[in-house]
């Protein structure tokens, strides 16, 4: 008995392995391209700061390794990017096979979606909140204060907010398939609004530095995301299965 229960659990559990392992061939393939142009991606990353830093300052590094591994990180971070669609396409097809045949037919528009609002979310930190938060760290410098920001904590605060953004930025695609399943509604949406509106703070001030203006630059993209959720829940939430679909399934 206990032998069979765990055929299911098992199952899924290769098949989620076998997914990541998809998953990590399809970045490793877009790293052998993005590595060779790692040096002017990472000026790319770089240019929000060096365009705030002081007449003269730049980036330094302490660690004499520190720069190429940043290059190999940046390298990867743009594999991720590049991505993007084959790995969105090996999350639904992992998940697809729960899913009714009406229900399947919603993979062009989950990978095209899920990799535009991904790309978005990093493009909407890297041209808004990245100038602003750090013309705002930069500001405290003065005559006997001067910023030295290094190549690795810019980096890593960097990859923190784009991976941040863009998974929050996925919150609209989150609820579309949770409702098709039936675990949310839109009633139940409006009535978790202000639990929501603190959960929203609460991991903006997790992902974002410790500034007010980043956080709400994060919390408010997230307060419009949870609204615009509201509505796809409420258009295209749960509806009865037909007897095609349940016979499809149990087929």
């Amino acid at each position: 008995m206990g032998m069979d229960e765990s055929k299911p659990i098992m199952s899924h559990l290769e098949e989620l392995r076998k997914r990541l392992i998809r998953c990590a061939l399809g970045v490793g393939i877009c790293f052998a391209v993005t590595y060779a142009f790692s040096e002017r991606l990472f000026e790319i990353l770089a240019h929000p700061l060096k365009t705030n830093l002081p007449e003269g300052d730049r980036l330094i590094y302490t660690n004499l390794p520190e720069m190429f591994f940043v290059h190999i990180k940046t390298g990867l971070l743009a594999a991720v990017f590049l991505s993007a669609p084959f790995i969105f396409y090996q999350l639904w097809m992992f998940v697809a096979p729960g899913l009714y045949r009406k229900e399947k037919k919603f993979f062009l528009p989950f990978v095209f979606f899920s990799t535009l609002l991904f790309v978005g979310g990093a493009l909407f930190g890297y041209f808004i909140v990245f100038p602003f938060g750090f013309r705002f760290f930069l500001g405290f410098g003065n005559e006997y204060i001067q910023a030295l920001p290094s190549v690795k904590q810019y980096f890593s605060l960097s990859v923190k907010l784009l991976i941040g953004f863009g998974v929050i930025f996925e919150l609209p695609v989150v609820a579309f398939f949770l409702s098709r399943i039936g675990v949310i509604s839109s009633e139940l949406l409006r009535k978790q609004r202000k639990y929501a509106v603190l959960l929203v703070f609460v991991v903006a001030a997790i992902l974002t530095p410790p500034d007010v203006i980043t956080q709400l630059m994060m919390a408010g993209p997230l307060l419009m995301l949870y609204e615009l959720s509201i509505l796809i829940v409420k258009v295209a939430g749960k509806k009865k299965p037909s007897r095609e679909d349940r016979e499809d399934e149990d087929g």
